[in-house]
């Protein structure tokens, strides 16, 4: 086993603190990562908190993760030392169901492992990327192309694929009228990839005070959803919509700016169930649909993509010591717009 540095919730309500974990011996197939920086995603706080149910700890959060391969596996074909590697938010999944096959393997009827807090099929509790290195089979790593910083690179793991996913699959591109709602960590990507699409991008935020920032990001039009006449002026505008807020919100009103036969796609993963009208479905043709990431095949896609387009995330690098003070920034929506931990601090 290899021992490293992390750090680790050691319970939902104590802050994060240093802790030595394990990571296992390299397999025949297995990559061993060195990781250079890891993402801050809210879904991390959600765990670490209990948000979504009990969890063992102590646990390390990360699903973010970019750094550099050095060591292989005996049987590794896919990679070799030296090259620029990352992880998302998974690091393994069953391989034979009808989801696996088809590469979605986000969507494994036997269910996925998560990158952190899951048992992987050696047995032990994943670990993630809040740490200085990774085990992972080489599967379920992603190739980072020339062209795009590791640090900018590592959010696109979780924030760009999970964003990048619904736009593909409904369609987004030259003659789509897309929203954007929020521009926070996600939203930010999902403004940048719709703009290198090709559609035509609003963003529609609580307030107007990121409005600069969501047109130098790609959007053509940015509105505030605090005003009552934002929804008056844009119903029945959007043939889609993709909802990246972690937090309750009135679908209904949002679904009644679709146009008729539009798709509103939620990707943000609040802790409460989010109540909705069937008849704001019926009237009009509407689509309402969820989307979790992306497979491995789709993130490599969306990692190409951001690379032939010149554009990764908007980043703050954060040491390792400061990772309690960026979750609670996170919490009050204080970043612009994705904290990455700079983790040689973690050395």
């Amino acid at each position: 086993m290899l021992t490293v540095n992390a750090y680790a919730a050691v319970s939902a309500t104590e802050p994060l603190a240093p802790v030595t974990i394990e990571r296992r011996d390299l397999g025949p197939r297995d990559v061993l990562i060195e990781i250079k920086y890891a993402g801050i995603c809210h879904s991390d706080i959600h765990h670490a908190r209990g948000d979504w149910g009990p969890q063992t700890y102590p646990v390390a959060p990360g699903h973010e993760i970019a750094g550099i391969v050095t060591a292989v596996g005996s049987e590794v074909t896919k990679y070799q030392v030296d090259d620029r590697a990352g992880v998302g938010c998974m690091v393994n999944s069953c391989r034979e169901c009808a989801s696996c096959r088809k590469g979605e393997e986000q969507y494994c009827l036997r269910g996925m492992i998560p990158t952190y807090g899951a048992i992987d099929v050696d047995g032990t509790l994943t670990q993630g990327g809040y740490s200085t290195h990774v085990v992972v089979n080489e599967d379920f790593v992603l190739r980072i192309p020339e062209g795009i910083g590791l640090d900018v690179a590592a959010p696109l793991l979780c924030a760009g694929i999970t964003t990048y996913s619904p736009l593909r699959r409904f369609g987004a591109g030259p003659g789509t009228k897309l929203a954007v709602v929020g521009l926070g960590g996600l939203g930010h990507m999902a403004v940048k990839h719709a703009h290198a699409m090709g559609a035509e991008v609003t963003v529609l935020s609580q307030s107007l005070k990121k409005r600069e920032d969501g047109l130098r990001l790609g959007a053509d039009h940015y509105y505030a959803t605090s005003d009552a006449a934002t929804f008056e002026e844009l119903a029945g505008t959007f043939d889609l919509i993709v909802n990246t807020v972690s937090a309750k919100l009135d679908i209904d009103a949002y679904l009644s700016l679709l146009a008729v036969g539009g798709t509103l796609a939620n990707v943000g993963a609040p802790a409460e169930p989010l109540p909705l009208n069937a008849f704001s479905l019926l009237m009009g043709g509407k689509n309402f649909a969820g989307s979790l990431i992306g497979g491995i095949r789709e993130t490599q896609e969306m990692l190409d993509f951001c690379a032939e387009h010149g554009y990764g995330s908007d980043v703050e690098i954060v040491p390792a010591e400061k990772i309690n003070d960026a979750w609670e920034r996170v919490l009050a929506s204080d970043v612009r717009y994705r904290f990455v931990i700079g983790t040689a601090t973690l050395a």
